[in-house]
Protein backbone atom coordinates (compact mmCIF):
# COMPACT_ATOMS: atom_id res chain seq x y z
CA UNK A 1 0.00 0.00 0.00
CA UNK A 2 1.00 3.90 -0.77
CA UNK A 3 0.75 6.49 2.14
CA UNK A 4 1.06 9.75 1.32
CA UNK A 5 2.01 12.25 3.98
CA UNK A 6 1.39 15.89 3.73
CA UNK A 7 3.67 18.35 5.53
CA UNK A 8 6.23 15.70 5.50
CA UNK A 9 9.48 18.56 7.07
CA UNK A 10 7.51 19.16 10.01
CA UNK A 11 7.67 17.53 13.55
CA UNK A 12 5.22 14.88 13.00
CA UNK A 13 6.40 14.46 9.24
CA UNK A 14 9.54 14.04 10.30
CA UNK A 15 9.10 11.98 12.98
CA UNK A 16 7.05 9.23 10.74
CA UNK A 17 10.19 9.62 8.53
CA UNK A 18 12.34 8.33 11.21
CA UNK A 19 10.00 5.60 11.97
CA UNK A 20 9.02 4.74 8.34
CA UNK A 21 11.73 1.98 7.39
CA UNK A 22 9.73 -0.18 10.36
CA UNK A 23 7.03 -0.74 7.92
CA UNK A 24 8.15 -2.20 4.80
CA UNK A 25 4.41 -3.64 3.94
CA UNK A 26 4.09 0.44 3.03
CA UNK A 27 5.94 3.02 0.69
CA UNK A 28 5.42 6.21 2.28
CA UNK A 29 6.01 9.37 -0.04
CA UNK A 30 6.73 12.20 2.28
CA UNK A 31 5.61 15.78 0.47
CA UNK A 32 5.43 19.43 1.70
CA UNK A 33 4.64 22.84 0.17
CA UNK A 34 7.08 22.45 -2.63
CA UNK A 35 5.62 19.32 -3.89
CA UNK A 36 2.14 19.12 -2.29
CA UNK A 37 -0.24 22.44 -2.04
CA UNK A 38 -2.61 20.79 0.13
CA UNK A 39 -5.94 23.13 -1.17
CA UNK A 40 -4.60 22.61 -4.82
CA UNK A 41 -7.35 19.56 -6.38
CA UNK A 42 -5.23 19.00 -9.53
CA UNK A 43 -1.99 19.00 -7.81
CA UNK A 44 -3.73 16.14 -5.51
CA UNK A 45 -5.26 14.23 -8.06
CA UNK A 46 -2.11 14.37 -9.90
CA UNK A 47 -0.04 13.01 -7.48
CA UNK A 48 -2.46 10.44 -6.21
CA UNK A 49 -3.46 9.37 -9.59
CA UNK A 50 0.58 8.87 -10.46
CA UNK A 51 1.82 7.20 -7.22
CA UNK A 52 -1.87 5.06 -6.77
CA UNK A 53 -2.04 6.87 -3.01
CA UNK A 54 -3.99 4.58 -1.01
CA UNK A 55 -3.69 6.56 2.68
CA UNK A 56 -3.00 9.93 2.97
CA UNK A 57 -1.73 10.96 6.79
CA UNK A 58 -2.84 14.98 7.41
CA UNK A 59 0.58 16.41 8.86
CA UNK A 60 -0.14 19.82 7.28
CA UNK A 61 -0.90 22.69 9.61
CA UNK A 62 -0.67 26.56 10.16
CA UNK A 63 0.27 26.37 14.12
CA UNK A 64 1.16 29.57 14.88
CA UNK A 65 -1.28 30.22 17.19
CA UNK A 66 -0.82 33.98 18.16
CA UNK A 67 0.06 34.76 14.55
CA UNK A 68 -3.18 32.86 13.37
CA UNK A 69 -4.46 35.80 15.40
CA UNK A 70 -3.57 38.84 12.91
CA UNK A 71 -3.33 35.95 9.92
CA UNK A 72 -6.96 33.99 10.08
CA UNK A 73 -7.49 33.81 6.43
CA UNK A 74 -3.82 32.30 5.88
CA UNK A 75 -4.59 29.72 8.92
CA UNK A 76 -8.42 29.24 7.03
CA UNK A 77 -6.39 27.88 4.11
CA UNK A 78 -4.35 25.60 5.18
CA UNK A 79 -6.23 24.31 8.36
CA UNK A 80 -9.49 24.37 7.41
CA UNK A 81 -9.34 24.47 3.45
CA UNK A 82 -6.99 22.12 3.23
CA UNK A 83 -8.52 19.12 4.78
CA UNK A 84 -11.91 20.04 3.20
CA UNK A 85 -10.05 19.06 -0.39
CA UNK A 86 -7.93 16.48 1.03
CA UNK A 87 -11.55 14.80 2.19
CA UNK A 88 -13.35 15.39 -0.71
CA UNK A 89 -10.29 14.04 -2.99
CA UNK A 90 -10.04 11.23 -0.62
CA UNK A 91 -13.87 10.44 -1.27
CA UNK A 92 -13.97 10.52 -4.86
CA UNK A 93 -10.74 8.38 -4.57
CA UNK A 94 -11.49 5.90 -2.18
CA UNK A 95 -8.28 7.09 0.02
CA UNK A 96 -8.12 6.32 3.89
CA UNK A 97 -7.63 9.73 5.40
CA UNK A 98 -5.57 10.68 8.36
CA UNK A 99 -6.13 13.93 10.04
CA UNK A 100 -4.12 15.55 12.92
CA UNK A 101 -6.33 18.11 15.30
CA UNK A 102 -5.56 19.38 18.44
CA UNK A 103 -6.76 20.26 21.97
CA UNK A 104 -7.47 24.01 21.07
CA UNK A 105 -10.60 23.12 19.60
CA UNK A 106 -12.00 23.17 23.13
CA UNK A 107 -12.12 25.99 25.76
CA UNK A 108 -10.15 24.06 28.68
CA UNK A 109 -12.38 25.45 31.30
CA UNK A 110 -13.01 21.81 32.30
CA UNK A 111 -11.18 19.60 35.19
CA UNK A 112 -11.39 16.01 33.56
CA UNK A 113 -9.41 15.05 31.15
CA UNK A 114 -11.47 15.86 27.90
CA UNK A 115 -13.15 12.83 25.72
CA UNK A 116 -14.00 12.64 21.83
CA UNK A 117 -17.42 13.03 22.60
CA UNK A 118 -17.19 16.37 24.79
CA UNK A 119 -18.26 19.16 23.00
CA UNK A 120 -15.80 21.49 21.30
CA UNK A 121 -15.59 25.25 21.94
CA UNK A 122 -12.84 26.75 20.77
CA UNK A 123 -11.71 30.22 21.35
CA UNK A 124 -8.85 31.27 19.50
CA UNK A 125 -8.51 31.81 15.66
CA UNK A 126 -6.04 28.79 15.77
CA UNK A 127 -8.75 26.59 17.29
CA UNK A 128 -12.42 27.78 14.88
CA UNK A 129 -9.87 27.00 11.83
CA UNK A 130 -8.64 23.50 13.29
CA UNK A 131 -12.41 22.74 14.63
CA UNK A 132 -13.62 23.72 10.94
CA UNK A 133 -11.02 21.40 8.76
CA UNK A 134 -12.59 18.19 11.43
CA UNK A 135 -16.29 19.56 10.50
CA UNK A 136 -15.14 19.61 6.69
CA UNK A 137 -13.70 15.64 6.59
CA UNK A 138 -16.89 14.46 8.95
CA UNK A 139 -18.93 15.80 6.21
CA UNK A 140 -17.29 14.44 3.06
CA UNK A 141 -18.30 10.72 3.86
CA UNK A 142 -14.69 9.92 3.19
CA UNK A 143 -12.89 7.09 5.53
CA UNK A 144 -11.34 9.02 7.91
CA UNK A 145 -9.55 8.86 11.51
CA UNK A 146 -8.89 12.21 12.82
CA UNK A 147 -6.81 12.50 16.08
CA UNK A 148 -6.70 15.43 18.27
CA UNK A 149 -3.41 15.86 19.93
CA UNK A 150 -1.36 18.35 22.23
CA UNK A 151 1.61 20.13 23.43
CA UNK A 152 3.66 18.42 20.44
CA UNK A 153 7.74 18.45 21.00
CA UNK A 154 10.48 16.52 19.07
CA UNK A 155 14.56 16.68 17.99
CA UNK A 156 13.11 18.13 14.96
CA UNK A 157 11.92 21.53 13.86
CA UNK A 158 10.91 24.35 17.09
CA UNK A 159 8.88 23.81 19.52
CA UNK A 160 8.70 24.21 23.23
CA UNK A 161 11.16 21.84 24.37
CA UNK A 162 14.44 23.26 22.20
CA UNK A 163 13.05 27.01 23.05
CA UNK A 164 13.51 26.21 26.54
CA UNK A 165 17.08 24.50 25.84
CA UNK A 166 18.01 27.72 23.75
CA UNK A 167 17.08 30.39 26.87
CA UNK A 168 19.14 28.54 28.96
CA UNK A 169 22.18 29.57 27.24
CA UNK A 170 20.46 33.05 27.05
CA UNK A 171 19.26 33.74 30.13
CA UNK A 172 19.95 32.91 33.98
CA UNK A 173 16.49 34.03 35.06
CA UNK A 174 13.37 33.32 32.52
CA UNK A 175 9.64 32.98 33.75
CA UNK A 176 6.71 30.56 32.69
CA UNK A 177 2.99 29.98 33.23
CA UNK A 178 1.84 27.85 36.02
CA UNK A 179 -1.61 27.71 35.33
CA UNK A 180 -2.19 25.66 31.73
CA UNK A 181 -2.54 22.15 32.18
CA UNK A 182 -2.00 19.43 29.31
CA UNK A 183 -0.15 16.29 28.57
CA UNK A 184 3.37 17.08 26.64
CA UNK A 185 3.31 14.62 23.85
CA UNK A 186 6.30 13.38 22.18
CA UNK A 187 6.20 13.32 17.79
CA UNK A 188 7.49 9.64 17.80
CA UNK A 189 5.12 8.38 19.75
CA UNK A 190 1.99 9.57 17.81
CA UNK A 191 3.46 8.88 14.48
CA UNK A 192 4.03 5.50 16.17
CA UNK A 193 0.34 5.77 17.23
CA UNK A 194 -0.37 6.54 13.33
CA UNK A 195 1.07 3.41 12.58
CA UNK A 196 -0.87 1.45 14.92
CA UNK A 197 -4.92 2.81 13.77
CA UNK A 198 -2.95 2.16 10.05
CA UNK A 199 -2.20 -1.33 10.57
CA UNK A 200 -5.00 -2.37 12.72
CA UNK A 201 -7.75 -0.86 10.09
CA UNK A 202 -9.89 2.10 9.81
CA UNK A 203 -13.39 2.04 9.77
CA UNK A 204 -16.19 4.93 7.90
CA UNK A 205 -14.98 7.26 10.67
CA UNK A 206 -13.17 7.45 13.63
CA UNK A 207 -11.93 10.42 16.26
CA UNK A 208 -9.21 9.28 19.03
CA UNK A 209 -7.58 11.98 21.33
CA UNK A 210 -3.59 10.67 21.97
CA UNK A 211 -0.92 12.50 24.09
CA UNK A 212 1.62 11.47 26.15
CA UNK A 213 0.20 9.97 29.50
CA UNK A 214 0.00 12.28 32.67
CA UNK A 215 -0.34 15.96 33.56
CA UNK A 216 1.99 18.90 34.08
CA UNK A 217 2.21 23.04 33.49
CA UNK A 218 4.12 24.58 31.18
CA UNK A 219 6.44 25.88 34.68
CA UNK A 220 6.93 22.08 35.98
CA UNK A 221 7.37 20.54 31.98
CA UNK A 222 10.12 23.60 32.03
CA UNK A 223 11.64 22.24 35.26
CA UNK A 224 11.49 18.95 34.54
CA UNK A 225 13.36 19.65 30.92
CA UNK A 226 16.49 21.87 33.03
CA UNK A 227 16.51 18.64 35.35
CA UNK A 228 16.69 16.01 32.40
CA UNK A 229 19.23 17.96 30.75
CA UNK A 230 21.80 19.07 33.83
CA UNK A 231 20.82 22.26 33.87
CA UNK A 232 20.88 24.03 37.11
CA UNK A 233 22.35 27.73 36.32
CA UNK A 234 18.51 29.11 35.16
CA UNK A 235 16.03 30.45 37.78
CA UNK A 236 12.76 29.08 36.71
CA UNK A 237 9.61 31.59 38.07
CA UNK A 238 6.21 30.69 38.41
CA UNK A 239 3.85 33.38 36.93
CA UNK A 240 0.23 33.15 35.79
CA UNK A 241 -1.64 33.50 32.32
CA UNK A 242 -2.79 36.76 32.93
CA UNK A 243 1.06 37.84 33.59
CA UNK A 244 2.68 36.74 30.17
CA UNK A 245 -0.45 38.32 27.87
CA UNK A 246 -0.98 36.57 24.28
CA UNK A 247 -2.65 37.35 20.98
CA UNK A 248 -4.78 34.25 21.07
CA UNK A 249 -6.38 32.30 24.19
CA UNK A 250 -4.51 29.31 25.85
CA UNK A 251 -6.79 26.54 27.49
CA UNK A 252 -6.30 26.34 31.06
CA UNK A 253 -6.76 22.30 31.16
CA UNK A 254 -6.47 20.54 27.94
CA UNK A 255 -5.45 17.18 29.41
CA UNK A 256 -6.96 14.32 27.10
CA UNK A 257 -8.44 11.15 27.46
CA UNK A 258 -6.85 8.35 25.92
CA UNK A 259 -9.10 5.56 26.78
CA UNK A 260 -10.48 4.94 23.11
CA UNK A 261 -6.82 4.75 21.74
CA UNK A 262 -5.54 2.33 24.13
CA UNK A 263 -8.25 0.09 24.24
CA UNK A 264 -7.07 -0.34 19.83
CA UNK A 265 -3.99 -1.32 21.43
CA UNK A 266 -1.78 1.99 20.72
CA UNK A 267 1.28 2.50 23.19
CA UNK A 268 0.83 5.54 25.55
CA UNK A 269 4.18 6.48 27.27
CA UNK A 270 4.42 8.48 30.15
CA UNK A 271 5.45 11.69 29.27
CA UNK A 272 8.51 12.31 31.43
CA UNK A 273 10.40 9.10 29.82
CA UNK A 274 9.26 9.62 26.72
CA UNK A 275 10.88 13.16 26.99
CA UNK A 276 13.99 12.19 28.45
CA UNK A 277 14.56 9.75 25.36
CA UNK A 278 14.01 13.11 22.99
CA UNK A 279 17.09 14.91 25.60
CA UNK A 280 19.01 12.35 25.19
CA UNK A 281 18.75 12.74 20.98
CA UNK A 282 18.62 16.40 21.14
CA UNK A 283 21.84 16.90 23.37
CA UNK A 284 23.96 14.38 21.83
CA UNK A 285 23.46 15.87 18.10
Amino acid sequence: MNILVTGGNGQLGMSLRKIHNEFPQYNFYFTDIPEMDITDVGNINNFIAINKIDIIINCAAYTAVDKAESEAEIARNINSRGPEVLAKVSAANNIKLIHISTDYVFNGETCHPIKETDRPDPHSVYGNTKLAGEEAIRNSGCDATIIRTAWLYSEFGNNFVKTMLRLAKEKDNISVVYDQVGSPTYATDLAKAIMTIITKGFSSFNLYHFTDEGAVSWYDFTKTIYSLSGINNVKVNAIESWQYPTAATRPSYSVLAKDKIKKLGAEVPYWQDSLKACLEIINRN
